[in-house]
């Protein structure tokens, strides 16, 4: 009769083997909780402070930015899935986007933000290919408010040369400010006067005011997220 050997088995290398397991399963963890709530963290790291020392509007107050309300509505928000912020008309999305009768492109430039001569556009929504004017608002240097659409990401991503990524820093911006229009070879001026943080269910953002000819420079906030939109107005400077 032949012998049966058994090997014992090598609870070292198991050991091994469940503690990689349960590492991998802490850092997956961690990763987790680190995308959900890095977009609340990162508001007070880089919104919180410059918002602090300006004259804001409608800002969302410091004291009460990450209280346990706050923080189950904005989480509520970013369980909007399968929609596509990359295209302007989602970004408001029961407000119906006018179509223009003519195709109208210009630049803008904001020196502080080192963005130089992006692309405005009218012809469609795409904020991967340029900034969008919503449709029905004033084209500079026209009395009444342009209202331009730049997609944002995180600060630390920010290249002022993709358009993925063009606003990301448009919160440092200050009243005071200046934004550069072309339009048909003609550089007009705009200074920033009012900055604010609105719902997306207000619409407020696209009344025309004819007194004067004003911009209106909108972008999803906190950083990394869409639940909010940031409202940069600048008014046209005086000749």
């Amino acid at each position: 009769m032949g012998r049966k050997y058994y090997k014992r088995p090598n609870k070292q290398a198991l050991k091994k083997t469940f503690k990689l397991l349960s590492f991998g399963v802490l850092f997956l963890g961690l990763a987790v909780i680190f995308y959900v709530f890095f977009p609340l963290l990162s508001w007070q790291i880089y919104f919180a402070p410059v918002f602090a020392n300006q004259n804001l509007k409608t800002p969302i107050p410091k004291t009460t930015i990450l209280t346990q309300a706050n923080i189950s509505s904005l989480l509520s928000l970013s369980n909007v899935v399968n929609v596509d912020y990359t295209n302007a008309e989602n970004w408001f999305p029961k407000y119906r986007f006018e179509k223009l009768g003519k195709n109208l492109t210009y630049s803008l430039s904001i020196p502080k933000l080192k963005i130089k001569n992006a692309t405005v556009s009218t012809s469609d929504t795409d904020l991967t290919k340029h900034l969008v004017q919503y449709g029905g608002t004033a084209v500079p240097p026209s009395k009444g408010t342009a209202v331009i659409f730049g997609h944002s990401t995180l600060p630390q991503l920010f290249d002022p040369k993709n358009y993925k990524t063009i606003f990301a820093t448009l919160y440092k911006l200050e009243n005071g400010d200046e934004i550069d229009v072309n339009v048909d070879g003609v550089d007009y001026k705009y200074i920033v006067y009012e900055i604010s943080v609105v719902e997306p269910t207000d619409y407020s953002v696209f009344e025309q005011n004819y007194s004067d000819s004003t911009i209106t420079l909108v972008t999803c906030t906190p950083p990394g997220t869409v639940w909010k939109r940031l409202l940069i107005k600048a008014r046209i400077k005086a000749t």
